[in-house]
């Protein structure tokens, strides 16, 4: 028993007539009553009573119409959602995005995305690196934005910006007028930091583990609202992409004297499945990013 027969079955099924069940068909009637008659010789059993003006169910027929109705439609359903999705009419982007870059670069690029694709779904985590490596990684995520430092074998880099962390401090701060920090003159001051697991995070740990800094952190939160207003109100200093202050006043960015140079990539597991929509979402970022 094929999808086929299963079609012819149900246009016999109503009209009732060969002649006009193959008109529909647009096949020959002979090819019609052979395809039924070896439907019934599969299945055992006599689907049509026939006579000479009309046929009709015989009581198997019945049992069989609905079954055959059920999985034509599934047939047609299966077909219209591969046809959906390769005009990108169905589908999920789930990405995981740090809160900066989720803040100031993504935005535009996620509206503009949804505005050419609009009926695709976008699921956005905002989380730290290390959370969106484990998250795609254990296939929650279908890839994320990341830093491109000690990736996994397992993961594959695309290359998406390069920004430059600085320090950031308030209007009023002693440093406000430098052109450049040393390290050892941003860790003498007061800090307000992200949480382990953030690039931001990371990036002052692994600077403190190799110059043997001792951090003074003062405040440790991952709000982005809160460290502004911590900084503007000059209660401790930090470090955010270079990019972030270009959109927030009262905030003094100052180069390191040493630069920090972060390359941002979004990943995907070499062994996963990447859907349309992934890879639209992938190619949009690739065209709209500055790199």
């Amino acid at each position: 028993m094929d999808s086929r027969q299963l079609s012819y079955f149900l246009v016999l099924a109503e009209t009732k007539n060969f002649t006009r069940a193959a008109e529909k068909l647009h096949i020959a009637q002979p090819a019609l009553s052979m395809t039924i008659k070896k439907l019934e010789q599969q299945l055992s059993l006599c689907l049509f009573a026939r006579n000479d003006r009309k046929v009709e169910l015989t009581d198997e027929g019945k049992v069989l119409l609905p079954h055959a109705k059920n999985i034509i439609q599934q047939i047609k359903d299966a077909q219209t959602a591969m046809s959906e999705l390769r005009g990108l009419e169905k589908g999920e982007v789930r990405v995981g995005i740090p809160s900066m870059l989720g803040s100031y670069f993504f935005p535009e690029i996620i509206m503009g995305f949804k505005n050419q694709y609009p009926n695709l779904k976008l699921s956005i985590v905002e989380a730290g690196t290390q959370s969106i490596r484990k998250m795609i990684i254990d296939g929650e995520l279908d890839f994320g934005v990341i830093i491109n430092h000690e990736l996994p074998e397992t993961l594959h880099p695309e290359p998406i910006l390069k920004s430059q962390m600085v320090a950031v401090v308030s209007e009023q701060h002693e440093f406000a007028t430098r052109k450049s920090l040393s390290f050892q003159d941003f860790f003498s001051q007061e800090l307000v930091m992200f949480k382990h697991g953030y690039f931001h995070r990371e990036t002052i740990d692994s600077i403190c583990e190799k110059h043997q800094f001792t951090p003074n952190i003062s405040f440790e939160t991952n709000l982005l609202a809160m460290i502004f207003k911590i900084v503007r109100q000059d209660f401790a200093i930090t470090t955010l992409l270079e990019m972030v202050t270009e959109y927030e006043p009262q905030l003094i960015p100052i180069p390191f004297e040493e630069p920090i140079e972060l390359d941002i990539v979004m990943a995907w597991r070499k062994s996963g499945y990447l859907s349309l929509a992934d890879k639209a979402f992938i190619d949009y970022v690739k065209q709209h990013c500055p790199r």
